[in-house]
């Protein structure tokens, strides 16, 4: 006996159905390759960390700005004194309690420190430049991350979509084999093959699925995205892009990257800041000026007027107030040889940073190279694996035929769709491969990326 619901409950059923379907799509945030890059130079946290060690060495070079000026200290005391003790007005002993107050301000500025102030603030504005760089690295490095991860939850995608309608087929075979068997047309072993078959198109899902949400969690780790977020990545149509180049020249890629790599801009930087590092230890040898100023006063309640009577407050700050300026040349004679060791750790620094420098250029030159012949390989793989593809589905669609009228044994059936399979999955890779490894040159010629 059927259930049968009244109309306006069906249509209220649909209507939530609907609404939950709706609500869930809405739910979902749909990401193209450039809102994921968007999204990462925007929220991700390593950028952030970065940024503020530039905002920290901006701070450092405002301050070596600031140490050119004078400074200002103030120092007011004020004390009981019980006892034997000196009035601090007339320095005389006397034997009573004595309320004092005294204070004083004094002012210094540096004449010549052997330059290293100025020195200070240049290696402060290139070390500021070297984050900056740095900063730049990180983003670069993060946008080629992005762009790898993308293609690799396309590629992820279109190999779950392939791995499913291996699992049609496999079914379709199975159930095929099913009636056959029933029939007495095969054997038992025909029929293990096709439910071996379905297992076998079962893992090969799992497999695909599985990798696919994890490139997918990788890509939101990027974007600083919860792992519970639901996004859905849009998938260019690949065989539409015009600019997909696959031969370069290695030489003419490296000359464009070595003026535009933030690795190398980062090293040359990091190489001055090194070299402007010296001249600040050198000023080590030199003597220092500091132009100086002080003025001063205090009081004493123990001290009296000529007369016997109370000395007032401000009369006697008044008359007690002092002054006195100056200059300080301090001469370095003999300090435990510290100026020459900080000179030559610098100079050995600056060496280090030199080979930092050249060994960042040594690395992209390999880099270059190695990414110009993965990507004439990837193209001849392509091309190599369209043609296997095309032959697998040829000759899989005459063992089909042939299968189906009883003319070909399972086995081979079984081996012609596995192989199908296989093709079909390296043609999947293949095609994105040529796109991920064309963009990388895109990337160290400081292209922008796009799909």
């Amino acid at each position: 006996m059927k259930l049968k619901l009244p109309k306006s409950k069906v249509t209220i059923a649909c209507f939530i159905l609907f609404s939950i379907f709706n609500l869930n799509a809405q739910a979902q945030e749909v990401i193209t390759l450039q809102k994921a890059i968007d999204l990462t130079l925007e929220r991700n946290l390593t950028i952030k960390q970065s940024q503020f060690t530039e905002a920290l060495t901006d701070q450092d070079l405002k301050q070596s700005k600031y140490n050119q000026l004078p400074n200002l200290t103030a120092g007011p005391q004020a004390s009981f004194n019980f006892g034997r003790n000196i009035d601090p007005s007339t320095n005389q002993f006397i034997n009573q309690r004595i309320f004092a107050l005294s204070g004083n301000a004094s002012s210094q500025l540096t004449i010549f420190q052997g330059g290293q102030l100025r020195n200070q603030i240049i290696a402060n504005r290139l070390q500021l430049d070297a984050d900056r760089s740095s900063t730049a690295k990180v983003k670069n490095d993060l946008i080629l991350n992005v762009v790898t991860t993308y293609l690799s939850v396309l590629t992820n995608q279109d190999l779950v979509a392939a791995a499913l309608q291996q699992i049609d087929i496999a079914k379709i075979t199975l159930d095929r084999a099913q009636k056959n068997y029933d029939a007495g047309n095969q054997t038992l072993a025909d029929l293990s093959q096709a439910k071996a078959q379905v297992s076998t198109a079962d893992l090969n899902y799992t497999t695909a699925q599985n990798q696919f949400d994890l490139s997918v969690l990788t890509l939101k780790q990027y974007m600083e995205m919860a792992p519970s977020t639901s996004i859905v990545v849009e998938k260019p149509d690949i065989s539409k892009l015009r600019d997909i180049s696959t031969v370069f020249d290695p030489e003419s890629v490296l000359k464009t990257a070595l003026s535009v790599n933030p690795d190398i801009s980062l090293a040359e930087a990091r190489q001055k800041v090194a070299a402007q590092n010296i001249n600040i230890a050198k000023g080590n040898y030199y003597p220092s000026i500091v132009l100086f100023g002080q003025a001063g006063t205090n009081y004493s309640d123990a001290r009296k007027l000529l007369g016997g009577g109370s000395y007032p407050f401000f009369t006697q700050l008044s008359d007690n107030f002092n002054q006195s300026a100056g200059v300080s040349l301090q001469i370095p004679i003999f300090g435990r040889f510290t100026a020459r060791t900080s000179v030559r750790k610098a100079r050995i620094s600056l060496e280090n940073a030199e080979v930092t420098a050249q060994l960042a250029r040594n690395n992209l030159g390999k880099i270059i190279y190695q990414a110009v012949w993965d990507v004439r390989a990837a193209d001849k793989k392509y091309q190599s694996t369209q043609q296997t593809y095309q032959a697998n589905k040829d000759a899989f669609n005459v063992i089909q035929q042939r299968y189906n009228v009883g003319l070909v044994n399972s086995l081979d059936y079984n081996t012609s769709l596995t192989n199908l399979n296989k093709s079909q999955f390296d043609l999947i890779q293949a095609k994105y491969e040529v796109v991920f490894r064309s963009k990388i040159i895109d990337y160290y010629l400081g292209n922008p990326i796009k799909l």
